[in-house]
């Protein structure tokens, strides 16, 4: 019989032992994106996407109107107020929202608030066609008197209409509409676009809070199709909210190359008499970051920021949005409400009730994007923050426009975006909520 040489064995595991601790390290420090199933090669900054970045601060509700109300709500009421509401579902909440602190203020009570009725939105729902009534009442115990129908002496007149929504400069309620609330008992009002909220005493301003994070819950028949909205959307998901229509892109008095000649032509339409900024002073609004990133602009910061092409994207925007072949040639994974709701249920809509329905996924999303600060991105950033999901960021469109400005293109382009939206997201400035939250520093 034939005796093979002896084979010491013990170099050949420490090898073997030292390679699979290093492969398990890798496997368990490397960051793993919340788009991908699968976790980073390496650990080099050109593989992390932006919500891999350590935060340093982070915007949560303030305890001191979350533990009490403060001060007890006094016997007498000084009358009822009925809040005005105009313009988009999240400008008529923002207008809600300080009209309860208003009433708080003034001592009244609050009666169901008015919603516009506008052929613009598409609309002809009321407060009670999106929000539960009872809830928003129960929630406000304490903090404000809220009366479901006005007493039979009001039941049948119309409000003594005081205007406010005009005034500029500081807005003293006590001495402009209290006079009036005393003298009318029953009085109407929509909230100066103006005023500091940060005037109001504590008291005031726990009810403006409570009423605006706490109270406003989706009526239970809105909240269930929400629901199955949410649960169509492959996970996890990125919601983004989109603003490039043409009303958009009017307003901004932005000028645009490289569109097509339909969306040139709904640009002009939605102009009308407001002409666009013309040479230095295009530039200068410009570069102020005034103007709407296109579909095209909004998909090369993704990129920049590291958002995997996959990512299944939920997109939150109205209907009217142009050059979406921008975004969705790059992201290809976008999905709507209008795809995914039926065609029936989505007929019957108004667009209150559609509002409602970007709001809520947004604000129950993986991750929430938006190309603009405004009062529906200011509301899904609150309520996220109320909620603890802190994966929110606000794309800077002065960034972009300043870069581009001093002549940034392609890999160096795309690496200053990364560092300023890090810096942003690091810092918590995109979602900073001085009124009703504080800063926790991690």
């Amino acid at each position: 019989m034939i005796q093979l040489p002896a084979v010491s064995v013990k170099p050949l595991f420490s090898v073997l032992v030292v390679t699979l601790s290093v492969l398990l390290a890798i496997s368990v420090l490397a960051p793993r994106s919340i788009f991908s199933q699968t976790s980073f090669s390496s650990l080099s900054r050109e593989n992390v996407d932006i919500w891999s970045v350590r935060r340093m601060l982070e915007w949560r509700p303030c305890k001191w109107w979350l533990q009490g109300h403060l001060i007890p709500l006094s016997e007498k009421s000084n009358g009822y107020i009925r809040i005005d509401c105009y313009g988009g579902l999240n400008q008529m909440r923002r207008d809600l929202c300080d009209g309860i602190g208003i009433a708080r203020l003034l001592n009244a009570t609050l009666v169901m608030p008015k919603f516009e009725v506008a052929a613009y939105w598409n609309e002809s729902s009321g407060f009670a066609d999106v929000f539960d009534v009872d809830y928003f009442i129960q929630q406000m115990t304490g903090f404000v008197r809220v009366a479901k129908e006005l007493p039979p002496e009001f039941a049948s007149k119309e409000p003594f209409p005081v205007d406010s929504s005009k005034r500029k400069g500081q807005f003293d309620y006590l001495e402009s509409v209290l006079p009036s609330l005393l003298e009318h008992q029953y009085i109407s009002f929509t909230p100066a676009m103006s005023q500091r909220r940060d005037r109001y005493p504590e008291y005031a301003k726990a009810a403006f809070c409570q009423g605006c994070y706490s109270a406003l819950h989706l009526t239970k028949s809105l909240e269930k199709k929400a629901s199955e909205l949410l649960l169509a959307i492959p996970k996890p998901f990125l919601a983004l909210h989109l603003r490039f229509e043409p009303d958009m892109v009017a307003y901004s008095q932005c000028e645009y190359t490289g569109l097509s000649p339909s969306s040139m032509e709904a640009i002009k339409a939605a102009r009308g008499d407001k002409k666009p900024w013309t040479g230095d002073l295009a530039k200068i609004w410009r570069r102020r970051g005034k103007c709407p990133l296109t579909p095209k602009e909004t998909a090369f910061i993704l990129k920049a920021l590291r958002i995997p092409t996959n990512t299944h994207i939920y997109l939150a925007a109205g209907d009217g949005i142009m050059e979406i072949e921008g975004l969705t040639s790059v992201y290809t994974n976008v999905v709507t409400k209008s795809a995914l709701l039926s065609g029936e249920d989505f007929g019957n809509m108004h667009g209150n009730t559609k509002a409602a329905l970007d709001y809520y996924v947004s604000i129950n999303s993986d991750a929430y994007m938006a190309t603009y600060f405004g009062n529906m991105d200011k509301m899904v950033a609150a309520m996220r923050a109320f909620k603890g999901l802190h994966k929110t960021l606000f794309l800077s469109r002065r960034a972009f426009s300043e870069l581009t400005y001093m002549g940034f293109r392609g890999k160096r382009l795309a690496r200053a975006l990364w560092e300023a939206h890090r810096d942003d997201f690091v810092m918590g400035r995109g979602s900073a909520l001085p009124d009703c939250f504080c800063e926790f520093k991690l």
